[in-house]
């Protein structure tokens, strides 16, 4: 009797946070999934993890195969590559390259970074330049708490597109399939780098001013008269960053990002970014990649960013302390 072969592709998860473990239930639908879990190994490799979302339902346990590191992953793959790497770890330059190497197979694995920021892309094409990088936005409001755990909020949202944004778009279109397949939202994007700007407005504003004031948006909204007006002026120079590299973000766009937070007031559903939970679990948070490379780059053309200048060095020093303790 003719055994049929399993053309499934070979799914390694590199950072399983809260975003990274819906990510992970969803494509284990789809593909062989193997996650490498460093801070919560223990207890995914004793109870598998928990998914209460308010979108794929409550309750939702999974026992994924989890690893400890890249090259434990190789090892039991074998001769057997992967088809990607999925990269949901904190986008901390010069660490993550090195770290998955031991599992990229030259030529062949697709580099998918989910992951916040501007500028993030360039390291994982200088260590894999035969390599596919796929470059996304995410939209996906969670946290991790207790390990294991994950509570989703109303929206899963993925915006994916090459990197370069010149190079192949093959494996970018195929991993937007792969996404869909699995019952998750996917659009394929000509160029993800204008997306990457527009969700920067809310990241590289309400990330440091969160994680600095210790507070929910809308507690930061509520904390005096003047909030708003900041938030905004923040946003606008984020705007302002973007427009200097041709990706034109309208007035109404940064309106709109600031009215997000605005209409959860009344409901008091306030969201703890990323840089938020971080802090309160003694985490480095992603200075760099959201606040400074964008300060850095709107310096080089010449463009007044005096408020977000402030909030880089504020939130360094806040990631530096972080590193120390």
């Amino acid at each position: 009797m003719s055994m049929v072969s399993d053309v499934r592709p070979k799914v390694l998860l590199f950072g399983a946070g809260s975003v990274g473990t819906v990510y992970l239930w969803l494509l284990s639908k789809v593909a062989h999934t193997t996650a490498v879990c460093r801070s919560n190994y223990d207890v995914a490799q004793k109870d598998g993890f928990i998914i209460n979302s308010s979108i794929f339902g409550q309750g939702i346990h999974f026992r994924p195969e989890i690893v400890r590191d890249c090259e434990e992953a190789a090892a039991k793959a074998g001769e057997t590559s992967f088809d990607y790497i999925v990269v949901c770890s904190k986008a901390i330059p010069g660490i993550v390259p090195h770290l998955i190497a031991p599992a990229v197979t030259p030529g062949k694995t697709a580099i998918v970074l989910i992951q916040n920021g501007v500028g993030i892309e360039q390291e994982y094409n200088d260590a894999f330049g035969s390599n596919p990088i796929i470059s996304t936005v995410v939209y996906l409001p969670a946290t991790q708490r207790p390990a294991g755990v994950i509570k989703h909020g109303e929206v899963e949202k993925l915006q994916i597109g090459a990197y370069p944004t010149s190079t192949n778009s093959e494996p970018s279109k195929a991993f937007s399939a792969l996404v869909q397949a699995a019952g998750g939202t996917a659009e394929f994007c000509d160029d993800i780098q204008p997306k990457r700007w527009f969700k920067l407005l809310v990241n590289a504003s309400w990330n440091p001013i969160c994680a600095l004031s210790l507070s929910k948006d809308t507690a930061v909204l509520e904390a005096c008269g003047e909030a708003t007006a900041v938030l905004f002026a923040v946003m606008m120079e984020i705007r302002d960053i973007a427009d200097a590299y041709g990706y034109t973000i309208k007035k109404e766009e940064v309106e709109f990002q600031l009215g997000r937070a605005q209409a959860r007031i009344p409901i008091k559903a306030g969201i703890e970014p990323s840089m938020l939970q971080d802090v309160q679990a003694g985490r480095r948070i992603e200075v760099e990649a959201i606040v400074g490379n964008a300060v850095r780059m709107g310096k080089s053309k010449g463009v007044r960013c005096d408020r977000l200048e402030v909030l880089y060095v504020l939130a360094k020093a806040l990631d530096l302390h972080l590193g120390r303790q």
